[in-house]
């Protein structure tokens, strides 16, 4: 069980949508209000809702038209980060022709809830399928992700009879915001690691009722999902991870039998280690130097999730919203700027360094892997310390399944679990 701390007050979102942080406490905007002033021992449900007021979307829209741009160089594209160029295209249209009401009306066609688990708040859909028999799945998102990855692949996985699937691959989906992020954020004390989000996983489902139940998980989640297995390996059934389950260890012998693909993945690994962890430096030693930017401003706040995305995405994909519709991505960034959680989804970065290549337990739960082009994953490394019983690789997609190739990954989910329920 987890250890429990005293009740606070949670602060859950930007000004009316808070709780406040102090003793007084201020009413949940809308429908948006919930109960809670609750002991954290308390196993409370509540049910939640999206509704964000009128002038957060008026201050977001004020900020982006007066967004002062810095000055780029000419001809370096990308390689530079996000160019503003670029990012004013974007963000005009962030400001004139995205429309959030639409996708928050999306987020809420799905049920979601929150409760208290070790002293925090925590935000989650749980979408039961039609199916009886349906097999209770935990998706673990990543950054700079939210549930709203999610958002197209939750139908397919519940009620795959109505998606042209078989009825017995359905699962029941639970998918949490993980601590600091969206409506799970921010956080308020150190030490929430992946490993204390992994403990924090097997209460939710403990208190959901699922005995049996599988994970997933992409980045972040990717790491997540196998603690949960290690923690729990007599409820979880099965891991499913999009990337890799591990990473060099530095040793020649490692490399020795390589194939030619794999190769290519551990040099495109050495180049984004040399070129592409800027952002993870940052996180992990000062996230709340860059948060107070990424908390002032909507344009900063999209121009650095969109450098990750451009980076990850499909490579064959020019730009990021050839692999990912513009509106699904933005609604994501969105998240990040009502909830204000920049700050504190960075905090993960410097939660974790401490475990960073340091190996884990290993563990017997079966594990699955589907490796999209541009991420690592190389089968002997992800066997070191897992039991690996399915591979898959696939040529289009990219770091984001569930939003560029959502029928990819919902097939591959379903044939890792088809012989585990």
């Amino acid at each position: 069980m987890l250890r429990i701390r005293p009740f606070q007050r949670l602060r859950m979102h930007r000004r009316d949508l808070f709780v406040d942080g102090g003793s007084s406490g201020r009413e949940l905007s809308g429908s948006m209000r919930s109960v809670v002033d609750m002991t954290d021992d308390s196993p409370l449900i509540r049910p939640f809702r999206i509704d964000v007021p009128q002038a957060d979307l008026d201050e977001l829209n004020r900020r982006l038209a007066e967004t002062r741009w810095p000055d780029e160089l000419p001809g370096v594209g990308w390689s530079y980060g996000t160019p503003s160029g670029y990012l004013r295209r974007i963000t005009d249209y962030w400001r004139t022709s995205f429309d959030w009401r639409a996708q928050e009306a999306k987020l809420n066609a799905f049920p979601q809830f929150t409760t208290t688990i070790d002293g925090q708040n925590i935000h989650f859909l749980h979408v039961r399928s039609p199916e009886p028999n349906a097999l209770p799945l935990l998706l673990t998102h990543g950054w700079p992700g939210s549930v709203v990855e999610f958002m197209d692949v939750i139908g397919p996985l519940t009620d795959p009879g109505a998606h042209g699937g078989d009825p017995a691959d359905a699962f029941h989906v639970i998918a949490p915001s993980m601590p600091g992020f969206g409506f799970s954020g921010p956080t308020h004390e150190t030490g929430w690691d992946m490993a204390r989000i992994a403990r924090a996983w097997a209460e939710l489902m403990n208190r959901l009722g699922y005995e049996r139940y599988g994970a997933q998980g992409g980045d972040t989640g990717a790491v997540i999902s196998p603690m949960l297995g290690g923690i729990a390996p007599e409820h979880v059934v099965g891991v499913h991870v999009n990337g890799s389950l591990g990473f060099p260890s530095g040793d020649p012998a490692e490399f020795a039998s390589l194939t030619e693909a794999e190769q290519a993945r551990l040099a495109a690994l050495q180049r984004q280690m040399q070129e592409g962890t800027g952002y993870a430096v940052i996180q992990s030693t000062r996230p709340q130097t860059i948060g107070v930017g990424l908390a002032d401003s909507p344009a900063g706040q999209l121009a650095w999730i969109m450098d990750r995305f451009e980076e990850w995405t499909d490579p064959a994909a020019r730009l990021p919203e050839d692999a990912v519709d513009l509106d699904h991505l933005l609604a994501n960034v969105s998240v990040y700027w009502f909830t204000g959680t920049a700050t504190s989804s960075a905090r993960l970065y410097r939660e974790g360094r401490a475990n960073w290549g340091r190996p884990t337990k290993p563990s017997e739960v079966p594990s699955g892997v589907a490796v999209f082009p541009g991420d690592f994953g190389i089968r002997t490394i992800s066997e070191r310390e897992h039991n690996v019983v399915h591979w898959s690789e696939f040529d289009r997609g990219g770091h984001f399944p569930a939003m560029e190739v959502p029928d990819l990954l919902v097939g591959d989910v379903r044939d890792f679990f088809r012989e585990l329920r």
